[in-house]
């Protein structure tokens, strides 16, 4: 009796972590383009092949990017039916290099954000 419901637990548990994960997934995917979509199109309507221009524009948008990027692999991997063959655990770097990628690449957007403000009003 006590097994049974301990296993419908930890699957309604695992089905909601994922719910969460994934809803979680979309917001970090959705704000920067809700809190920067100006600032995005300005760097992007000012195209050109140089250097500092692309480190100095578009760095954090591909920090976090790449953040999200390793985010979805962790969540695929977690996905995966742990009972397979050549499952192994291992989601917790991919997920770590996820989150710090894009509070790096979020840190550095607001500071891109806040210098594009400060060159658009003067």
């Amino acid at each position: 009796m006590g097994a049974g419901s301990r296993s419908q637990r930890e699957q309604a548990a695992r089905r909601n972590a994922r719910r969460t994960g994934a809803i979680g997934f979309l917001g970090a995917l959705g704000l920067p383009i809700l809190l920067w979509h100006r600032t995005i199109a300005a760097i992007a309507s000012e195209f050109h092949l140089d250097v500092r221009y692309l480190i100095a524009g578009w760095t954090p948008w591909a920090l976090m990017a790449l953040g999200l990027l390793c985010l979805l692999i962790a969540g695929i991997v977690d996905w995966r039916a742990r009972d397979r063959r050549f499952y192994g655990p291992g989601s917790a770097a991919w997920v770590g290099w996820g989150l710090s990628l894009y509070l790096l690449g979020f840190a550095l957007a607001t500071q891109v954000a806040q210098i594009a403000d400060s060159l658009g009003r003067s």
